[in-house]
């Protein structure tokens, strides 16, 4: 059991070192009678305030009212610091060769900048649009083209879309949203977009135009 536990200090340690600081290793052992000291060994204790010699976690209690078999690896869940900080933790149970849990191998990355950091970066990436706007477009990026052969074909894909449903599938009223959309983007601007649009919808130039005046 000494051996074991050397090689998880040596794993604690190599870890701690990788992911530097913000990372806290914690060796929980179960196997000593006196939990109120159960941590035996700990890699930047300063993330949660804790030292070698200080008591369980939750837990390590609720290990040990649980059935061993029952008992699976916790991983990436969210815990919080008496003073409010966020980590990212993950449990490993280490047994011994009957399947008893030993030793808690507990990992807590302290996240509470990355999350301030995620919610600064949205705040930035955040756009305004009002309200006729949204009905024009989506939050999805603009898709950069590069000849107005492409740019027809994105703004026909766009009009398709917005009507949820295939152009053989189409009303006549669907015809004529997919028809404005596109007068309204300008893809009619485009020399012979009348051509390809009247072809993919199945109706005439005659058609295509009264459809646009409909706008």
């Amino acid at each position: 059991m000494a051996q074991n536990l050397d090689f998880l200090k040596q794993l604690a340690h190599g870890m701690a070192v990788q992911f530097g600081s913000s990372c806290e290793v914690v060796i929980h052992d179960l196997s000593k009678k006196d939990l109120e000291n159960s941590i035996v060994y700990i890699e930047n204790g300063h993330v949660s305030n804790r030292h070698t010699g200080d008591g369980p976690s939750g837990i390590v209690l609720e290990t040990l009212r649980t059935d061993p078999e029952k008992l699976q690896d916790r991983l990436a869940y969210l815990t919080r610091t008496e003073d409010g900080r966020i980590l990212k933790s993950s449990t490993l149970y280490i047994r011994d060769e009957k399947g008893r849990v030993n030793y808690l191998f507990s990992i807590n990355y302290d996240i509470t900048t990355l999350l301030a950091a995620e919610t600064t970066i949205k705040g930035l990436m955040k756009i305004h649009r009002d309200e006729d706007e949204k009905e024009k477009s989506s939050d999805s990026p603009q898709k950069i083209t590069h000849s107005v052969t492409e740019l027809l074909d994105m703004l026909i894909e766009q009009a398709i879309a917005r009507i949820g449903k295939p152009v053989a599938l189409m009303t006549k009223d669907d015809k004529v949203a997919v028809v404005q959309y596109l007068n309204n983007a300008g893809a009619f601007l485009i020399t012979k977009s009348g051509d390809k649009v009247s072809s993919l919808l199945g109706i005439s130039k005659f058609t295509l135009y009264s459809y646009m005046d409909k706008g």
